[in-house]
């Protein structure tokens, strides 16, 4: 990866201490191992709003791929649908969600939202998904403001700004209506005129090659600049409140689920809001230093449900043994980011369902070493606190 790449995706806020902590939960938590069990037949599958997975992982949604491999969204997708693993398409995506679907692989996907500014926008990518066959939603609830990155200030590098993982908005006729009526709008001759530099051209040709349609039409039009300019303004929604999650209820009949939460409290609102799912996540420590690790969150979130809805958990995971832990303490699940993120900068879409494959061969092991042969046997009695 170039530098920048690595520091947008490596990176966390702060000085990174929320993600070391995700890291470290992990250890405070031990194995024990039972023996003399019969575990030469396992299984490794889940059930999740009536659909069957042959493993318990899912794959994060990950923005702005393009940083990363060239076929970015695709080759995650076709990775993840090779091993019947969802995989969750993301708002940020650099390859919009119809090509997606089309030609990344028969396997589920799932459906990732950032609530915009704009109801209409909102609507208008749900029911996109839907119709395209997406088997769930996931809103992110901790992105009302991007967290403070100290890598990625360091260089002065934000992709959006550069035209990067804005796909599903400039495939979307609501967010391009919005940028029909910005550009319609009177120019500000107060507005201070961009300087001329080596940096501004670069950034001026990479945004315009980006956008859909033909270079010089693009250059002439300046619709690229527009399109950056009117996303900057929709993409997060600072004001969102729970009365908010009726407007997404009463648009879709796919289960939602909401990525975010670490209360107990906010937990069951979420369920009595009649949501159908929750991701317990600090988006891998991206968001907010000092925060509370997403594993020591994990138990009060799924007693606080009580069995109501699955709760699913994302941030930390890096093998087998981390599968095995969270799934112990009650988690239906598991979603991973960076480690196929990583096997897609390094092989492509082979590295990427390499990195998945390896979590699943290595959980499925220490599953059998443990003496367990599936996923409903695991309780927290096969682990202990130190």
């Amino acid at each position: 990866m170039s530098g920048e790449a690595w520091a947008y995706v490596n990176g966390s806020s702060g000085a990174e201490s929320t993600a070391e902590a995700n890291a470290d939960a992990f250890e405070q938590w031990r194995i024990v191992p039972r023996v003399l069990r019969d575990v030469s037949e396992r299984g490794l599958g889940v059930t999740l709003f009536g659909h069957h997975y042959p493993t318990p992982l899912l794959a994060s949604p990950v923005g702005v791929l393009e940083l990363v491999d060239p076929d970015a969204d695709l080759g995650i997708a076709r990775a993840a649908s090779s091993l019947g693993v969802p995989a969750i398409l993301s708002n940020q995506a650099s390859i919009p969600m119809e090509k997606v679907f089309a030609e990344g692989g028969e396997g589920p996907k799932w459906f990732q939202l950032y609530w915009s500014t704009s109801n209409d926008l909102v609507e208008s990518l749900v029911s996109r998904a839907e119709k395209l066959g997406a088997q769930a939603i996931v809103v992110t609830l901790d992105t009302q403001m991007l967290g403070w990155r100290p890598r990625d200030l360091d260089l002065g590098f934000l992709p959006f700004i550069r035209g990067m993982g804005i796909a599903q908005y400039t495939s979307d006729p609501v967010f391009m209506r919005l940028v029909a009526e910005r550009m319609a709008r009177p120019a500000d001759p107060a507005a201070p005129k961009p300087r001329v530099t080596p940096t501004a051209v670069r950034t001026l040709i990479g945004m315009t090659r980006r956008h859909p349609g033909r270079f010089r039409a693009n250059l002439r039009s300046g619709e690229p600049r527009a399109a950056i300019e009117t996303f900057l303004d929709v993409f997060s929604r600072a004001n969102l409140t729970w009365s908010d999650l009726a407007f997404l209820r009463s648009r879709t009949s796919l289960p939602i689920v909401l990525k975010g939460i670490q209360h107990p409290d906010d937990a069951r609102r979420a369920v009595d809001a009649g949501m159908d799912g929750i991701i317990v996540s600090n988006h891998a420590g991206r968001q907010i230093d000092g925060a509370i690790a997403s594993l020591d969150a994990l138990p009060g979130v799924v007693e606080s449900v009580g069995g109501r809805v699955p709760v699913l958990f994302d941030s930390g995971i890096r093998g087998g043994a981390d599968v095995f832990r969270a799934l112990a303490l009650g988690a239906s699940a598991v979603c991973v980011g960076r480690p196929w993120v990583y096997g897609l900068a390094i092989a492509g879409e082979e590295g990427a369902r390499e990195a998945l494959r390896n979590l699943v061969a290595e959980f499925d092991l220490v599953l059998g070493l443990s003496g367990y042969r599936s996923i409903g046997e695991l309780t927290p009695e096969a682990l202990v606190r130190v």
